[in-house]
């Protein structure tokens, strides 16, 4: 009995050793795990159940809303519980938006009235108030399935004078660089954090490692570029997707007014009732400083003039303390957001000497890099982990035209560091087709008539117009690479003392039954000829004379198709971007001074190959 007793309590001890070491086993495996340079799902941390959520107030630096109050930003947090039961430290990714409360209406009369001359005044426009919805302490579950199981923490906040924060929406003011801020110096054991947004009881991050990554699209992926630019500690790498980074390039191009696409008649004044869902009892002396006071006196909708309001909601001039690393990601064919917003900051960061990548696609607004690029940055930038992503000769994936967005195709940058510049000319006949040629060009004028009510797209497929002028190269013998930034100078002479000038470049003929958004539209721009000398101070035309206007169209890369010919149509106001004056505007191009550059892969050589 004796030796049986023995044996079964070796046995209930050998048990009990193997359970204990299974469970340190168990904790000792509750940690993140990495394969290939990139963070892997952990079993322990892929259980929602077991995750801990709970919301806070951040306190910052500001008092936007006037209650005399520095304003708290509201916060939401979502981590594995072993940050709670063993201590464990994690990383986090960080996403902020003014979005998480719900937005106003699309209620008719939200918009600006584009039926108007230029330079004219729009009738008062219809002021909606939004319905904040959500409810304490999940403000949103945006990328916490995808990172927290990888060994992230998740944090969320709602911007100033959005949800549950305090403050007031400013669209592009210091509050929204300054409030994400704070949450990184909370995160980093710097600033206070509150149980409530009116308490005293003070809550920690102390589960937080002090290293975070942003990202986010369209506005969301705006804050993270505005929390760089401030310098603050803590932040080590941002994935802006699509981010507007210039409110005057979103809303003007060039001197001239210009909505965003699919937003005609929007402006900054707009956005802001658009996410106004702060503290009801606030929202009247917000409207009443924001809106209607320095909004107003600063936006200029009449002359589309770049000023200080517009300079103070430019993030590339506040670039000098960016320190964090950055993957930017934008569509090519973001008739929204365009292009151009990523690829001036990408080009900035380069130059500062920043880590820096790109990843572009040809569709539009939003759609982020691969998974395992945004897991590559965040894992090196956030774990510490020496993946390689740092020391890439790659630098730009592009996605072809015909390629899953899941397949870029990798270059050694953007603008390909094969483009060259190619400048052609414009020979007579723009009412059909006229020509882009290397060759010069004779002495002559055409004249455009310009109507609104004719779409872009029914201007371009017409045999013939007085509205447009339009010039094309030969048919393609081989498939054409453009790759960078396409630049027009157009001389030009007015009937009017005002008008629009629109310019598309396009893929000919037009295909109606286009499957892909890449078909017809290469890329656009658009311009003030008042602007010509300066986009702060503009001046009325003088009928008759003549003026020379140079921009550029947004950024692209594209291969353009064998068969297919690239024409440059130049006309005055834009269905579907520009205000819509009255029709009888007349454009006279001047084509022996007017030219286009396109940047193609392989420079005049390829070109002369490719297209002779």
């Amino acid at each position: 009995m004796s030796i049986t007793f023995k044996s079964e309590a070796f046995l209930i001890a050998a048990l009990a050793f193997t359970i204990l070491s299974c469970a340190q086993n168990t904790s000792e495996n509750a940690k993140p795990i990495f394969n290939d340079g990139e963070a892997q799902i952990v079993d322990a941390f892929n259980n929602p159940d077991q995750w801990l959520r709970h919301d806070l107030w951040v306190e910052t630096s500001f008092d936007t809303d006037g209650d005399g109050d520095l304003d708290r930003m509201h916060v939401s947090v979502t981590r594995p519980k072993q940050t709670e039961t063993e201590g464990l430290q994690l990383p986090v990714i960080y996403v902020t938006s003014p979005y998480f409360a719900g937005v106003a209406g699309d209620v008719p009369g939200i918009m600006w009235d584009v039926k108007r001359e230029l330079g004219g005044k729009s009738k008062e426009r219809v002021h909606p108030e939004v319905k904040r919805r959500g409810q304490r302490p999940i403000i949103s579950n945006s990328h916490i399935r995808k990172w927290v199981p990888r060994g992230y923490i998740v944090v969320h906040s709602s911007s100033p004078g959005t949800g549950l924060s305090d403050g007031a929406p400013t669209v592009g003011g210091p509050n929204e660089s300054l409030a994400p801020k704070a949450v990184i110096d909370w995160l980093c054991g710097r600033a206070k954090g509150y149980t409530e947004r009116n308490g005293n009881e003070e809550v920690k991050a102390y589960w937080s490692t002090g290293k975070v990554g942003m990202t986010g699209t369209s506005y969301n992926g705006t804050l993270p570029l505005a929390a760089a630019t401030t310098g603050v500690e803590g932040l080590e790498v941002i994935i802006p997707i699509a981010p507007n980074t210039s409110y005057y390039h979103y809303y003007r191009s060039n001197g001239l007014v210009r909505s965003p696409g699919g937003y005609l008649g929007e402006d900054i004044d707009v956005l802001y009732d658009f996410i106004h869902s702060g503290d009801e009892s606030k929202r009247a002396r917000n409207n009443k400083v924001v809106r209607d006071t320095e909004m107003m006196d600063g936006m200029d909708r009449q002359t589309g003039d770049y000023n200080t309001f517009w300079e103070g909601r430019d993030y590339l001039n506040q670039m000098d303390n960016m320190k964090a690393a950055l993957l930017m990601a934008h569509g090519f064919n973001d008739w929204n957001v365009m292009p151009e917003h990523s690829y001036r900051i990408y080009k900035a960061a380069k130059e500062k000497g920043l880590p820096h990548q790109i990843y572009y696609h040809q569709n539009g607004h939003g759609g982020p890099p691969p998974i395992a690029m945004m897991n590559k940055w965040f894992t090196k930038y956030l774990h510490g982990i020496d993946n390689g992503v740092d020391k890439e000769r790659t630098k730009a994936y592009i996605v072809r035209e015909y390629d899953d967005r899941q397949q870029p195709t990798a270059y050694l940058d953007y603008p390909n560091p094969g483009a060259e510049d190619v400048t052609l000319n414009l020979t007579p006949g723009g009412m059909t087709i006229g020509g882009l040629t290397l060759d010069s060009s004779i002495e002559t004028g055409e004249t455009l008539i310009d109507d609104v009510s004719y779409s872009g797209k029914d201007l371009a497929k017409a045999k013939t117009s007085k509205h447009r002028l339009l010039y094309a190269t030969p048919k393609l013998k081989s498939d054409l690479h453009i790759s960078g930034v396409p630049k027009i100078s157009i001389t030009l002479s007015s009937n009017r003392p005002a008008a629009n000038l629109s310019v598309w470049l396009v893929s000919l003929p037009w295909n109606d039954d286009a499957t892909k958004i890449t078909e017809n539209i290469i890329t656009r721009g658009w311009a003030d000829p008042k602007n010509h000398k300066s986009l702060t101070d503009e001046e009325d035309l003088v009928p008759g004379r003549s003026y020379t206007v140079n921009f550029e169209l947004q950024p692209d890369d594209q291969i353009i198709k064998a068969g297919q010919q690239i024409g440059l149509m130049i006309f005055s106001s834009d269905q579907e971007f520009t205000i819509h004056p009255k029709p009888g505007a007349e454009l006279t191009i001047e084509l022996d001074k007017t030219t286009l550059t396109l940047p193609v892969v392989g420079g005049e050589e390829a070109y002369r190959k490719f297209v002779n």
